[in-house]
């Protein structure tokens, strides 16, 4: 078992929203696919193209994001039980959602790919959509059922603790990194914990192309995390992306939340979140993360989700908050960081303590 990672705050590093936009369809509402006006909620962020491909957890639509303006076209998903395609408790249907909380844009044998990773947080939610020409006037996407994946990853009880919940996903060289938040509740023994692990693209995508398939990509380079807290309650991860500086170091940036949900499945009160950024070096790892503070310089009271690089700034970043609101819009903000985020990390003494797992093994 790796050491855990421990992220402490740090005042130096500042994470200061400058800019904040509704993200709403150019097209607006249209009753024949079921789809809202406004993009609900937002929990995952890929560049395609000029545009920021955003997924949603309780909507089976990709919006395809102007940065400046907030206005999104649209990739529509295979819709649900009675051909719907929102899903919320005011429908008595939000069990029946894919719950896509991350989506990552890989480039696979020459070819850009979207893949949008159901939570797995009921087995109802293993799933994976795939998109390809994702930019172009007739994106392709297939919608797969990947119980055998998700399966696997709930098992791996050192990744998925009491609870699996995949909150990101990046391509990290030739390796999808996944990134599993632990607002679970203990179970089984088992407490919920922050991780992330590695599966192969070329695994991956072999599986895909065969999703009935007994071939499930392989799980490797577990890695767990204790992220802080905001105010009594723990930062669990939501997104996170490559931050490495030109090919130097290996950097991960990530988003977390302070939100006492009472399970993986259920949404709670939400404290406030954070950005951190992760260093990773052959002599071991280290951690830190600012509190998300908003134009006046107050920490925010809001969910991140997504979280991408700016393409024309170096210090900035783009990021979604999820208002848990389903007739109420998500928003795209763009972000300051000031400070040495893009430092490489002293290593301190890594925590060696390791989560409880005797009453089970990975599977």
């Amino acid at each position: 078992m790796r050491p855990i990672i421990t992220s402490v705050i740090d005042e130096r590093l500042v994470a200061r929203v400058v800019r904040r936009v509704s993200l709403t369809y150019a097209d607006g509402a249209d009753a024949a696919t079921d789809r809202p006006a406004h993009v609900r909620a937002a929990s995952g962020l890929a560049w395609v193209g000029r545009r920021l491909a955003v997924v949603q957890d309780d909507a089976n639509f990709i919006a395809l994001v102007d940065p400046d303006t907030g206005r999104a076209d649209v990739v529509t998903l295979p819709a649900g039980a009675r051909g719907l395609r929102q899903f919320d408790d005011g429908r008595g249907n939000k069990r029946d959602k894919l719950d896509l909380e991350s989506v990552a844009a890989v480039l696979f044998e020459g070819t850009p790919r979207l893949l949008a990773i159901g939570s797995g947080s009921t087995r109802r939610r293993d799933h994976i959509a795939t998109v390809t020409n994702a930019d172009g006037p007739h994106p392709v996407v297939c919608l797969h059922e990947t119980r055998a994946l998700h399966g696997i990853l709930r098992a791996t009880v050192s990744f998925a603790g009491s609870e699996l919940n995949l909150e990101g996903a990046y391509q990290h060289g030739a390796m999808l990194r996944l990134v599993g938040r632990g607002n679970g509740s203990p179970k089984r023994g088992l407490d919920p914990i922050d991780a992330t692990c590695d599966v192969s693209l070329r695994e991956l995508f072999a599986y895909l192309e065969d999703d009935r398939s007994n071939d499930v990509p392989t799980i490797t380079a577990v890695q767990q995390y204790r992220l802080g807290e905001i105010g009594g309650i723990r930062l669990t991860f939501t997104d996170a992306i490559d931050w490495s500086v030109d090919g130097n170091a290996d950097m991960m940036l990530y988003t977390a939340a302070a939100e006492a949900s009472p399970d993986a499945s259920r949404d709670g009160w939400v404290a406030g979140s954070a950005i951190g950024v992760v260093s990773f070096r052959a002599d071991g790892a280290s951690a830190r993360h600012a509190e998300l503070r908003g134009e006046d310089g107050a920490p925010i009271v809001a969910k991140v989700e997504g979280i991408v690089r700016h393409r024309e700034l170096r210090n900035r970043v783009w990021i979604v908050i999820d208002v848990d609101a389903h007739d109420s819009p998500s928003e795209l903000c763009e972000v300051e960081l000031t400070g040495a985020w893009r430092d490489v990390l002293t290593v301190g003494s890594p925590d060696r303590e390791a989560p409880n797992h005797s009453h089970s093994s990975d599977g």
